[in-house]
């Protein structure tokens, strides 16, 4: 099936100014949240010079060699290097990328690379997650009094000071490609869908494109399948921002978690073939905050169960998705057979 394509733009909203014109960025936040789920932020006080030294520290560290990043391996504390490891349900087949999960205090501990095999790369990450933590933050109040909830109620539940955070930065490198030769069947960058946190805020390098998402989550077909998709071009300095399955919840579904994918280039003329590299901050709960929204649609879910139970969704989902894979090999098994 040809996927459709919509040219329809996401919302920019800037914040400059920001606590003299809080109210007026809570009405444009809210109103991208009930409606696209996502939006890209200008002026949000983290320099186009900031985020490229961060790129380039993330670069230093994939250039590595493998057996160098798997002195770090990913772990079930939700940190360290993966490689063509990711599966998602929506294809079944890994992510053609590699990526490195960093996290504040003592889940990183033996998770950083020694000074000498990357020098700087530690203090340099840190202080870059501290800032991007801080423009989290001032999108946390205006969500939070969108949702006539306390200004600190969201901030105090992602608290990156407790032993209890989980969130996360994750750099991501996606492999290039050869243009002058058909993309590998089955070759995925990273499948369609949905974040489980609370936010995530994205940062990508111009001329680097990919990024595609599928807005009207309740309309949805099966990981935006048959739906039409809207491409996201990478702009210098800005941040792009979507709401996860998190925040969907704890709003009553008034905001929109929407499925979002980085396209397999197949066509030259379009696409890019290109390393492609990004950073993306997700928003991730204490594991002991408590969980429910105003309207108390769902029941009281702890921190530490909300990520348990998205886990375990998303385990199944592969699980059918395999199945349902095994089912159609079956069924091509069976027609060879018959002639």
């Amino acid at each position: 099936m040809a996927t459709k394509y919509s040219d329809r733009s996401i919302p920019k909203i800037s914040l400059h100014d920001y606590e003299t014109r809080i109210d007026e960025i809570t009405r444009e936040l809210v109103a991208a949240a009930e409606t696209d789920g996502f939006f890209a932020l200008v002026n949000h006080g983290i320099s186009f010079e900031e985020i490229e030294e961060q790129f380039e520290a993330a670069a230093r560290f994939f250039s590595l060699p493998d057996e160098v990043k798997a002195t770090v391996p990913f772990s079930h504390k939700n940190t360290g290097w993966e490689k063509g490891a990711q599966i998602r349900p929506s294809t079944g087949k890994p992510d053609q990328k590699e990526s490195y999960q960093m996290q504040f205090g003592e889940a990183m501990d033996g998770m950083w690379l020694s000074e000498e095999a990357l020098p700087g790369f530690k203090k340099q990450s840190l202080g870059f997650m501290m800032k991007v933590q801080k423009v989290s933050e001032k999108l946390m109040v205006c969500f939070a009094r969108g949702l006539g909830f306390p200004d600190d109620y969201f901030v105090k539940y992602h608290d990156v000071t407790k032993p209890t955070i989980q969130t996360v930065l994750r750099a991501l490198h996606y492999f290039p490609l050869d243009p002058t030769v058909p993309t590998p069947e089955g070759y995925f960058r990273a499948g369609a869908h949905a974040d489980w946190d609370l936010l995530t805020l994205l940062f990508q390098r111009p001329g680097q494109s990919g990024l595609e998402i599928c807005p009207g989550r309740e309309v949805f077909t099966a990981f935006g399948a048959g739906d039409t998709w809207t491409k996201v071009e990478p702009a210098a300095g800005e941040i792009v921002c979507n709401i996860g399955d998190l925040l969907m919840s704890w709003s009553d579904d008034r905001f929109k978690s929407t499925f979002h994918r980085v396209k397999t280039p197949t066509d030259p003329a379009v696409d890019y073939f290109g390393p492609r590299y990004s950073l993306a901050y997700f928003n991730q709960p204490n594991t002991d905050c408590i969980i429910q929204g105003p309207l108390k649609k769902y029941p009281v879910i702890q921190g530490w169960e909300f990520t348990a139970a998205a886990m375990k969704r998303n385990f199944a989902a592969l699980e059918a998705r395999k199945a349902s894979n095994k089912l159609e090999e079956s069924k091509v098994g069976l027609v060879a057979t018959a002639f």
